[in-house]
């Protein structure tokens, strides 16, 4: 590439004066003409017309030329490279976001997933892979404004912290996630260019950039196999609609707009809906299937046990006959008959081979139908495949079908299971006591299986039943964020949807905060059907601050034993300060003064709070004209500007800096300051002590620069002397 900037230098010595200032100019420069050649890029392909082919393949490539103009639009907040290595060789990258190239098609800038961009994430002076030189620039309001430098074979110049990488960790944050491009770091960076066949699962403590990983993994999967996973397919799960919209806007500030985001909920409700009914003539809307009930704990926690994917095999595999008559079809002057035992001989070969079974009806259909033109051609007919297919949809066929191998769908084989007994027993005998049978016993029954209140558990058994019944097809790559809360059946769903591809599976087990918590990835990548998959530890956390990692560590012992605390890269160990107040009345007023406090810097700010507390902390801030959003609903309290759903909203909307979150869906997100309420109310919500810790654990950790704790009682035990 031509050099735009000031060349080479293998010197630690920083240029000075007019040379610093010319340097900078230069860059600023090379800027300028990238901005300029990109608008060419997209002057040049909105100038594409459509021509010729069908009007299918013509209305394709048109949506295609539109998507790609979209990925070529600038974004003038922020600068289209931030960093740049120079080689041994002569060779200058300039790594950005996506690629630009001249009116030559030469690279002006070259995309952060490309091969040529690994070094600027990997080289050091231990290997440098070829860079002699690594730049990295501080951008503010898209233009450049700084750059700084590492000579990485310079052996006297003294290594020291990146102050460009630490500002932009540190810099303050309103509204969704971004992406970590420019600070991705080498430990992360080889999780991200993991081989698209390779199920990576990342055990990361909080602030240690997982979730970014996960979703950088999948953009550069996009772009290093964009032919095989743009038809497979790439799926985002995250643990509820809170985090996806957060973390919704990362991958397509990255270019990549085609990656459907969804929980576990939404996922099995559409895909149990969608198998429900495949039978039948009736087609099933997808989302039929919802949640509308709620099991007790003890019921929920056995119904997502992994002894229930046997069961409900069992309960499939229950509804095949013995066949006890004779296959006999008229067909003109003659009877053509097939014996029982040759019925039965089909039955059990389909059963052995470990077909689907609604697939394996629909075979048994066939290989009755051939059995019967064999009679027919031993006799001296010549039939052909009309004759076959004739005599398949015969009614003569589809009763013997139906007698030994009769139609099922999920809910009526979920709903037989918990309200017939006897075939509950026979289910479930060797796998579950007498107690546990009883407790998935419905009383009283609903009165039929369409007026049955389905709970989020019984979806995902019947989304097991679904793929017992039809396969469930495969994605090419699924990214599974808070994998340590799934229950081993949520494990199996999604499992399923990467059966034939591969896995990204992001988590930390101190942060399981459900009584079905996985106790380790051993046996969470089991359930998942990847147990040869590689477990990565990132435990540098770039996100939370020494002093609040501090005080959240002290609960590890308690609800992960033996797990380490994360490791605090940040020169500023944050702020941390305890307000206890002598009484309930006085803890509002405190709250509200801890908001203020927070609002004096730059940043967002995260009000947590137990979760039947939401109303009153946002009635407490809407009366002292704090404007505020309520994490999980519409309303915007104290005259924000946003507008509601539904309506258009202007371009320059900006989300308020204040937003109240129900503790049970703080975990993934992360805010510069914390206010804390009442942590002894938040740990008490739970069914348990070790579960009420982690989830302290995991609200403490949202911190990216300052935590604030406000408490009339006493704080839970391992806190009880900060």
């Amino acid at each position: 590439m031509p050099d735009a900037a000031d060349p080479v230098r293998h010197t630690h010595r920083p240029p000075a004066g007019p040379a610093l200032a010319d340097a900078l100019t230069a860059e600023q420069a090379y800027l300028a003409a990238a901005r300029s050649h990109l608008a060419r890029m997209r002057e040049r392909t909105l100038g594409l017309a459509v021509q010729g082919g069908d009007p299918v393949s013509a209305e394709y490539l048109a949506a295609t030329l539109h998507r790609r103009a979209r990925s070529l639009v600038d974004d003038p907040s922020t600068a289209l490279f931030f960093g740049r290595t120079d080689h041994a060789g002569g060779e200058r990258w300039y790594v950005g976001r996506r690629h630009v190239t001249d009116a030559h098609g030469d690279p002006v800038v070259v995309d952060w997933r490309a091969d040529v961009s690994r070094a600027f994430y990997r080289a050091s002076r231990a290997e440098p892979m070829d860079v002699v030189r690594r730049r990295r620039f501080g951008v503010e309001a898209g233009r450049i404004t700084a750059y700084e430098d590492e000579h990485l074979t310079d052996s006297d110049e003294p290594e020291t912290r990146s102050a460009i990488l630490t500002r932009e960790i540190e810099r303050p944050r309103v509204g969704p996630m971004r992406d970590i491009v420019a600070t991705i770091q080498p430990e992360q960076d080889e999780i991200v260019r993991a081989d698209a066949g390779t199920t990576v699962c990342v055990q990361g403590a909080p602030g240690t950039g997982k979730t970014a990983v996960g979703l950088h993994r999948a953009a550069w999967l996009l772009y290093a196999y964009r032919a095989k996973l743009a038809r497979s397919g790439v799926l985002v799960v995250g643990p509820n609609r809170a985090f996806l919209d957060y973390v919704g806007a990362v991958l397509p500030s990255l270019g990549e707009i085609s990656v459907r985001h969804t929980t576990v909920e939404d996922l099995v409700v559409g895909e149990a809906a969608r198998s429900a009914e495949f039978d039948g003539v009736r087609q099933v809307r997808p989302g039929v299937i919802a949640a509308r009930g709620a099991d007790p704990m003890e019921r929920a926690v056995l119904k997502g046990d992994a002894r229930m994917a046997t069961v409900l095999h069992r309960a499939v595999w229950a509804h095949l006959r013995d066949p006890q008559a004779a296959l006999a079809l008229p067909r003109g002057s003659r009877t053509w008959r097939l014996p029982a035992y040759q019925v039965r001989e089909m039955v059990e070969e389909l059963r052995s081979r470990g077909v689907r079974y609604a697939a394996a009806r629909e075979m048994l259909a066939r290989r009755l139908a051939h059995a019967i033109l064999v009679l027919m051609e031993e006799a001296g007919d010549s039939p052909d495949d009309r004759v076959q297919d004739a005599v398949a949809r015969s009614r003569e066929v589809r009763r013997c079908v139906d007698a030994v191998w009769p139609a099922l769908d999920p809910r009526g084989v979920l709903f037989r299971l918990f309200t017939d007994v006897d075939f509950l027993v026979g289910c479930a005998a060797g796998v579950l006591d007498d107690d546990e049978q009883a407790v998935l016993l419905w009383d009283p029954p609903p009165g039929s299986r369409t007026s049955a209140r389905w709970s989020p558990a019984d979806v995902v058994l019947l989304d097991e039943l679904a793929d017992l019944l039809r396969r469930t097809p495969s994605l090419g790559h699924v990214v599974l964020d808070e994998a340590q809360d799934l229950s081993p059946m949520q494990l199996r769903a999604v499992g399923r949807r990467c059966a034939t591809g591969a896995a990204t599976v992001l988590g930390d087990i101190a942060q399981g905060t459900t009584p079905w918590a996985t106790p380790s990835w051993t046996q969470a990548l089991a359930h998942l059907g990847h147990p040869e998959a590689h477990v990565e530890v990132l435990d540098r956390g770039f996100r939370v601050p020494a002093s609040v990692i501090a005080v959240a560590a002290r609960l590890l012992p308690v609800i992960a034993p033996g797990m380490s605390a994360p490791t605090s890269v940040r020169n500023d160990p944050g702020s941390l300060e305890l307000v206890a107040v002598p009484s309930a009345t006085r803890l509002w007023p405190a709250v509200r003064a801890a908001v203020r406090t927070a609002l004096v810097d730059e940043g967002s700010v995260g009000v947590i709070v137990p979760d039947g507390w939401v109303p009153r902390a946002a009635r407490s801030l809407a009366d002292a004209g704090l404007v505020h959003a309520v994490l999980g609903s519409a309303s915007v309290r104290a005259g924000s500007a946003l507008k509601e759903p539904g309506r258009d909203e202007p371009d320059d909307v900006v989300p308020p800096r204040v937003s109240v979150v129900p503790a049970t869906t703080a975990k993934g997100l992360e805010y510069d300051r914390v206010v804390v309420v009442e942590p002894a109310q938040i740990a008490d919500d739970e069914p348990d002590v070790r579960t009420g810790l982690r989830r302290l654990y995991v609200v403490l950790t949202r911190a990216v620069s300052g935590l604030a704790i406000v408490h009339a009682r006493p704080l839970p035990g391992p806190l009880a002397d900060v």
